[in-house]
């Protein structure tokens, strides 16, 4: 491709830089959400023989089929029959087994967690919450005794409030399957903050939800906290969860960055591939915090996205193998339940690394020329180690939780001009 004439010169130097992020750390997770369960009081919530239904959904969450695997055993301590099903709204193509294919991949298996899965799409209409129908997963609906959330409390991508992703979003739109996550979507994110509590608090009057158990992970993507919270109590904690979720949660360093090199993004990473509070960008525009990003690369996708491209529209310059990986099937269903088709356009498309750099730096503006501010990352969800140009070093390095691991060098391609790692 005769991209050549966009080359401006020799690219800056950089240098790979180590940050010290919040990691408290759970060691062991059955001896967690045991205390998790004690603190609860559970025994005295689960009936002996009750069928269980544990919803399970988000992507990426650390150990999380080791912490179903431990609710598994705990409820069946109780003298409970527990079964898993997936409360993950269209994920999957929003097929049965396309979720349960999802489950799969966390590691959610019937053998690995000590309990029957099983997946359905068909829901049951709880009622109305206002003018927005209220669906629920019919599995759990009918063919449960008790049910209880498992899913991890962080910052949203799309929205912000008391109340964002976490127990009451797994209540409200994960276990409502494709059709309540399409109605709930239909609304728009705007009403999100305020939607979400009012219908997970529809669905907790006429739902045996006995309780939920809450994740949160440190600023290294591990998990610091497993909380078992009565149903009664969950909004409560969930929103000082989510505070403690957003103080650890790493954030790109620097004040400005020219460019921002993704080398990986994927429902694995965060709900629209790259964590829009990471980014601080998403389909709309710029978002005002700290740092200004200018214009962002995109190298691939990960393995365990299996080419779900949600959120690649959100960059401004992609490597072609992260196209050739896109699978419009599953990311159009996505993109089409979240009502953000936007996420599924195709940014400025380039062979390799080098083009790619020096094309998003010939879009940007107000650049001194040996001074561009670069930083490249693995993704949003790994941000303890990266690369930053020589002109942030001095800015970045004044945090004494960052330390220099190399001088500054010159930025190294192999003879396909692809980033030498």
């Amino acid at each position: 491709m005769g991209l050549q004439v966009f080359e401006r010169g020799d690219l800056p130097r950089w240098a790979r830089i180590q940050r010290t992020l919040f990691s408290e750390e759970v060691v062991d997770v059955a001896g967690a959400v045991a205390e998790a369960f004690r603190g609860a009081d559970m025994g005295a919530l689960v009936r002996p023989g009750a069928r269980v239904a544990i919803g399970a959904g988000s992507r990426g969450i650390d150990r999380y089929a080791e912490v179903i695997r431990a609710v598994v055993a705990e409820l069946r301590g109780l003298g409970a029959e527990p079964f898993v099903f997936p409360a993950m709204g269209s994920h999957g193509g929003a097929t049965a087994e396309g979720q349960l294919e999802v489950l799969r991949q966390y590691g959610v298996t019937e053998a690995a967690v000590g309990a029957p899965v099983r997946a359905a799409m068909d829901t049951v209409l709880l009622g109305h919450e206002g003018d927005v129908p209220v669906y629920f997963d019919r599995l759990a609906a009918t063919g449960a005794d008790a049910i209880v959330p498992v899913n991890r409390v962080k910052p949203h991508t799309d929205f912000h409030g008391r109340i964002e992703s976490g127990l009451m979003k797994m209540i409200a739109i994960g276990m409502g399957k494709q059709r309540g996550a399409d109605i709930f979507h239909a609304r728009g994110f705007d009403e999100f903050p305020e939607l979400i509590p009012a219908v997970a608090r529809f669905s907790l009057s006429r739902l045996p939800i006995l309780a939920g158990v809450a994740l949160v992970e440190n600023g290294l993507g591990r998990l610091a906290r497993i909380e078992a919270v009565t149903a009664a109590r969950i909004e409560e904690r969930e929103a000082e969860l989510l505070e403690s979720a957003r103080r650890w949660m790493p954030r790109l360093p620097g004040r400005q960055v020219d460019v921002l090199v993704i080398d990986r993004i994927g429902k694995d990473v965060s709900g629209i591939g790259s964590d829009s509070n990471v980014i601080n960008r998403y389909y709309t525009g710029r978002l005002p915090q700290e740092p200004s990003v200018q214009r962002i690369i995109v190298r691939g996708l990960t393995e365990a996205t299996e080419g779900n491209a949600s959120g690649l529209g959100q960059a401004d310059v992609v490597l072609r193998r992260a196209v050739l990986a896109f699978d419009p099937e599953v990311t159009y269903m996505n993109c089409i339940t979240a009502k953000t088709p936007e996420g599924a356009r195709i940014p400025l498309t380039v062979d390799n690394d080098r083009q790619a750099l020096h094309v998003a730096l010939a879009c940007c503006v107000k650049l001194t020329p040996g001074r561009e501010r670069l930083l490249r990352i693995e993704d949003t969800k790994h941000l303890d180690r990266m690369w930053a140009s020589e002109a942030m070093l001095d800015e970045i390095a004044a945090d004494e939780r960052v330390e220099l691991l190399s001088p500054p060098e010159p930025i190294a391609f192999d003879a396909a001009h692809m980033l030498v790692d």
